[in-house]
């Protein structure tokens, strides 16, 4: 079997994508230059009595600049719609294309029904009125779909990221697989790592990881800094003065050297990041309970089974992501019991766990922060004067009157946040930190990889790649939501 090329049966389109490429790339530098030595535009008077300027040389620049633009985008569309119908027949760009089908259809119907119902969607729906946030949104839901596919129900990727197989060690993308069976994918698609095991499907299922892992340590890190950056800006005095404190002790320390202590195995074995667990856990049960109890604290008919239910339910969740085995809390010493196991319907891996609570431990005071400048400001407007007035509880006013008008701030601040995680686990993960050695997220990846950078670039790339990819698409769809929530 011989091994695939880059397009395959497309390669026909090479030409015509590096000449795009090339012209493009000219262009946006003339552009550049042009821009610094431009002269102010000449308003004329046409016959009719109205105005017009000319574009002159700075115009037809611009005009090419988006015309090979729109080729790129062209030619990028034929290869990856020719890829999902052809797939290794298109090369590799068509095996991966392929492979990625449901992303593309989960991509495609997203958009199209939040584009159809955007005016209903809120400040989500505001969001595609803005290039930038599309693009952002679109590389987002790109790695969300593709690692919820990959890691929960074993799409997209060939092989498991595990296996390895003889004689692939290091070989190059595109690289046939030996022995083959007939129900075995053919071909290494982006190659094979210094363990001869999948570098395509590892990628795919680290970012099972990185999605598993930031937008949720990110959510509890918010609940932390909500519940107690509202009450330390709303009453000042010497609640906020203790917090504030507590909040820059734990910012004045590296976060690197924070990370490390509180990974290492001496202190894992300890407990320690169990008792973590479970004091930073409970803020979500904390804060719906207030949430809903200022709410219909005036309705003690529906206040009372509404939070019946919602505290049993949370409270369930909280136990079930704290205890592992039957136990909150396993030394050699001494054991606390937990949920019991019948109960327990997710054990976190331990390794997870360890990065989890570590995340929301160094975001959590700056999230605090956040919150408790904003609501500084905002207790002073006439609306929560209003609500003084009518005589609503504080916790009211916090939840119900100071927090939804926080909200554009928070959703920027909680995409950037999300990105700063994603590149603390992979600064995590190249430091070997936290995550097992075989684990396949993008920094122990990344790290693993750097070892033979001069003889073999293909297993570094591609992670390399993705968490800039990530990244960029997070920093822009803050963006596009920033731009949208300040025209509210």
């Amino acid at each position: 079997m011989e091994p695939l090329t880059w397009t395959g049966s497309l390669s026909f389109l090479n030409l015509f994508f590096g000449l795009a490429v090339g012209i493009f790339a000219v262009m946006v530098v003339v552009q550049i230059i042009t821009s610094l030595f431009a002269k102010e535009q000449t308003i004329h008077i046409r016959s009719d009595g109205t105005a017009a300027t000319s574009a002159g040389i700075g115009g037809l620049i611009s005009f090419a600049v988006k015309v090979t633009f729109v080729a790129i985008l062209a030619i990028v569309m034929i290869y990856l719609l020719a890829g999902v119908v052809m797939g290794t027949k298109a090369g590799i760009f068509g095996g991966m294309a392929q492979q990625l089908t449901p992303v593309w259809v989960g991509m495609v119907f997203t958009f199209m029904a939040s584009i159809k119902f955007k005016r209903s969607l809120g400040l989500y729906g505001k969001l595609f009125d803005s290039t930038v946030g599309m693009i952002g949104f679109a590389l987002v839901l790109f790695w969300v779909l593709a690692g919820v596919m990959a890691g929960v129900f074993d799409m997209i990727i060939t092989h498991d990221s595990l296996s390895q197989a003889s004689g692939m060690k290091n070989k190059l993308p595109g690289t046939p697989l030996r022995g083959a069976e007939d129900n075995e994918f053919q071909w290494y698609l982006l190659g094979g790592d210094n363990l001869a095991r999948d570098v395509f499907s590892r990628l795919f299922k680290g970012a099972w990881t990185v999605v598993l892992i930031a937008p949720f340590a990110t959510i509890f890190a918010f609940m932390v800094g909500i519940t107690l950056g509202l009450p330390a800006g709303y009453y000042g005095g010497r609640l906020d003065t203790f917090l504030s404190f507590v909040a820059n002790l734990i910012l004045a320390f590296p976060v690197i050297l924070l990370f490390y202590l509180l990974v290492t195995p001496e202190i894992v074995a300890t407990g320690i990041p169990n008792y973590m667990a479970a004091v930073l856990f409970v803020f979500p049960v904390i804060f719906f309970g207030v949430l809903l109890n200022s709410r219909y604290h005036t309705q003690p008919k529906v206040r009372t089974p509404l939070l019946i239910v919602v505290l049993g339910a949370l409270a369930w969740i909280y136990l079930a992501l704290i205890s592992n085995n039957g136990n909150i809390i396993s030394t050699k010493e001494y054991n606390i019991w937990g949920l019991p196991e019948f109960l327990d319907f997710y054990d976190m891996d331990p390794s997870i766990l360890v990065v989890f609570v570590s995340v929301v431990f160094v975001n959590a005071p700056t999230v605090f922060r956040i919150v408790r400048g904003l609501a500084l400001d905002i207790k002073t407007r006439d609306y929560v004067a209003a609500a003084q007035t009518r005589g609503e509880g504080p916790w009211y006013i916090m939840l119900w009157e100071i927090l939804p008008n926080a909200r554009g701030p928070l959703i920027v601040d909680f995409c950037l946040r999300i990105g700063y995680t994603t590149i603390l686990l992979g600064t995590l993960g190249f430091f070997g930190l936290g995550l097992e050695s075989e684990s396949p997220d993008w920094g122990t990846t990344i790290n693993t990889g750097r070892t033979l950078i001069r003889a073999y670039v293909h297993p570094l790339l591609p992670p390399a790649v993705s968490l800039l990819t990530l990244v960029l698409g997070l920093n822009l769809l803050a963006d596009g939501l920033r731009e949208e929530s300040l025209r509210d």
